[in-house]
């Protein structure tokens, strides 16, 4: 009973209706003896996070049936029914992202998190999006560069599976943060599976967003690279000053650190070597002092790290910027600090001025999980996380990297095969070549190397040593092996239609909105577009977006595309008739699966059934009652039970009155207007 808010409303539907109804609960989308990377992932959602979001205090309001929850409109279900279903979309999220790997399903993990944790996805949109954009056209100036947009939510789901699987973890975190370590306390257990799953979100969702600042540092070292030189006294780099807008804490911060800690900060920087430093002060023997000077040159003196630019730094900082904005700072505690400190360690500030790693005389331990549980998860995910990552850097492009990979996290250990393109065989077999005449020649000079394939397959499996190195894998033990396998090159399902996030989300709310402005797109702005989309549930929010994401196949099918580029192609002003029956059986099928998976019921009970009086004078007339009652129920006469194959939905589809099947024809229009009101997409006609 993991849904149980769920499971509450349809006993009380039983009640009232006396016969089976909905909301029926989810069906666990994965294996139960599957020790994999998405079966713990999920199970974690599923089952170790009842009750995420609930609120007492609203549910003792409702008692009444005067429910506050938001599902297609205001007050149609009780509050904590909506928080059952808000994790549910995070669940369905997160395994069509694991299964696809592709940045748009990256998006609506963001989106799902930052709806249920800061409230407003609008108010950090451009957070998510400006990284994904700015690294996709930017990275490719650089020698060395790898996608972190898809690989933050790979790290996500990497971290919820560890916890899952890992009861070391599970009862390091729980100490730490004052819950009962007892997995048996199923009370405290899911209220310390929550805290997990909103401070790691926090921490692994945006612990690179501070790459739109070492792009530029990186692209004017690149630009001397290209010559063989290496960095180094002599190179011409960039530095980062004025760095107060972002570092100043204002006087409600203030206030506020100081009644958490006792103690007065002027800047984030002093606030992170505090946090830091308390942490691992003692253990790695260094002073406040010296953290404080190591986090103040990370942006003002790289040539002192080796001249390179620390993203981490400015992650930590933009992201507080962000957390103060959204969510306010009254509402700010220590652990969005310590996912803050987090942040700043996992690139270069543990691993070179801590536990100097890779200096053989001052190399101190690696980070045990109970001295700071978050920052161990990220360093040890983020090392894990280097598969199916677009290569944007010239020398990353032509380097060996594991497309895939398969983990089994049973008895409390990882074991991970990373797969690599098969089509590379040569280059594989070539290194091990030269790799046995190296050891046959005494292993004189450096070893060849095929990086990342080397670093896992050659006997010093510097892949795993190095992360024993960073973090302590005595509970966690680790393997490692390198594979082969041929690359399914059609998993992605890429289309020719492309688009930024910014414009998939007006897309979205263009969706929206194209029943309700039919003839009257002209007169609306955009901001009320925006509202209107912004009022919605996050189920109904993510219905839009993922009808918009899978528009690139429905205009693929039509000989069309979306860009938000200028292309020498006619532009579509209009859907024909013909067109639009040939995108509804599609959408009627997306939108079925959608149904099903989020656990809606077939059946018209919302419209025949006798409504109690009460009902009908709570929602004013039996008509908004009975759309009330449809959203309780998790019900609709169009949806379709059980796991209808292909052929089965069209069928469905095909048994619809023709009204029904045409019903789209002017809201796509309708939608085709609203779309130009937002900067830059258009759709386009290839012949």
């Amino acid at each position: 009973m993991s849904y149980t808010a769920l499971r509450k409303m349809q006993e009380k539907n039983r009640e009232l209706f006396s016969h089976d109804v909905g909301p029926v609960q989810p069906e666990r989308h994965y294996d139960t003896i599957d020790h994999g990377l998405k079966a713990m992932a999920l199970k974690f959602l599923h089952t170790r996070c009842e009750g995420l979001g609930f609120d007492a205090d609203m549910g003792a309001k409702e008692k009444d049936g005067s429910y506050k929850g938001t599902s297609l409109l205001p007050d149609q279900i009780p509050y904590n029914m909506q928080m059952d279903i808000n994790r549910l979309c995070l669940e369905r999220e997160l395994e069509k992202f694991i299964d696809s790997g592709v940045a748009e399903d990256a998006y609506t993990i963001y989106y799902c998190y930052l709806e249920m944790f800061f409230g407003h996805y609008g108010k950090s949109k451009k957070m998510v999006e400006l990284l994904s954009e700015f690294e996709s056209n930017g990275s490719s100036l650089l020698m060395k560069h790898r996608d972190h947009y898809s690989h933050s939510v790979y790290v996500f789901a990497l971290g919820l599976a560890i916890y899952e699987s890992n009861v070391s973890y599970r009862r390091a975190f729980k100490r730490f943060y004052g819950f009962d370590p007892d997995d048996e306390n199923e009370e405290e257990d899911h209220a310390a599976a929550c805290c997990f799953l909103e401070y790691w979100g926090l921490t692994s969702l945006f612990h690179d967003i501070g790459y739109p600042f070492e792009l530029p540092f990186e692209q004017v070292l690149s630009y001397f690279e290209v010559g063989g030189k290496e960095r180094g006294k002599g190179s011409l780099y960039i530095a980062y000053n004025d760095l107060n807008m972002i570092t100043q804490l204002g006087d409600e911060a203030k206030a506020r650190f100081t009644e958490l800690y006792g103690r007065d900060f002027n800047t984030t920087e002093e606030l992170f070597a505090f946090g830091v430093t308390e942490k691992l002060g003692k253990v790695y023997d260094f002073t406040e002092e010296y953290m404080t000077a190591k986090i103040h040159d990370k942006p003002v003196r790289p040539d002192s790290f080796g001249y390179f630019m620390d993203h981490a730094y400015f992650s930590a900082a933009r992201l507080y910027r962000e957390i103060e904005n959204s969510i306010g700072v009254n509402r700010i505690n220590e652990k969005h600090v310590d996912a803050l400190t987090a942040i700043l360690l996992h690139n270069s500030l543990f691993k070179f001025a801590i536990s100097f790693y890779k200096d053989k005389e001052k190399h101190k331990e690696p980070l045990r999980m109970e001295v700071h549980p978050l920052a161990y998860m990220l360093m040890l995910c983020d090392e894990l996380q280097c598969w199916d990552r677009t290569a944007y850097g010239r020398n990353s492009r032509t380097e060996l990297h594991p497309m895939a990979a398969d983990f089994d996290f049973k008895n409390n250990a990882v074991h991970a095969v990373y797969y690599y393109d098969k089509e590379e065989q040569e280059k594989i077999d070539d290194f091990k070549v030269k790799y046995r005449k190296w050891e046959d020649d005494g292993e004189k000079g450096k070893a060849p190397r095929l990086k990342a394939y080397s670093d896992m397959a050659e006997k010093e499996q510097r892949f795993t040593t190095d992360i024993e190195k960073i973090v302590d894998t005595t509970d966690i033990p680790l393997t490692v092996i390198p594979n082969t396998r041929a690359a399914d090159r059609k998993s992605k399902h890429t289309y020719l239609s492309d688009s930024n996030f910014l414009h998939l989300y007006d897309f979205a709310v263009a969706l929206n909105a194209r029943y309700s402005y039919q003839g009257k797109e002209k007169d609306v702005a955009t901001a009320d577009l925006e509202k209107e989309f912004e009022d919605l549930s996050l189920e109904y929010q993510l219905s839009n977006i993922n009808q918009a994401k899978n528009f690139a196949r429905y205009l693929n099918a039509l000989n069309c595309f979306y860009t938000d580029r200028p292309v020498d192609y006619d532009m579509i002003a209009s859907f024909t008739e013909e067109q639009v029956r040939a995108i509804a059986p599609m959408e009627h099928g997306r939108w079925i699966k959608e149904h099903i998976n989020m656990g809606w019921i077939s059946g018209d009970l919302y419209e025949t059934a006798p409504l109690p009086e009460d009902m009908i004078k709570r929602y004013g007339d039996e008509k908004t009652a009975r759309k009330a009652l449809r959203e309780q129920l998790r019900m609709h006469k169009l949806a379709m039970d059980g796991d209808p194959d292909d052929a089965e939905i069209f069928a469905h589809y095909e048994a619809l009155p023709y009204e029904e099947k045409i019903k789209d024809f002017e809201p796509f229009n309708s939608m085709l207007k609203l779309i130009k009101k937002f900067d830059g997409l258009r759709i386009y006609r290839l012949d």
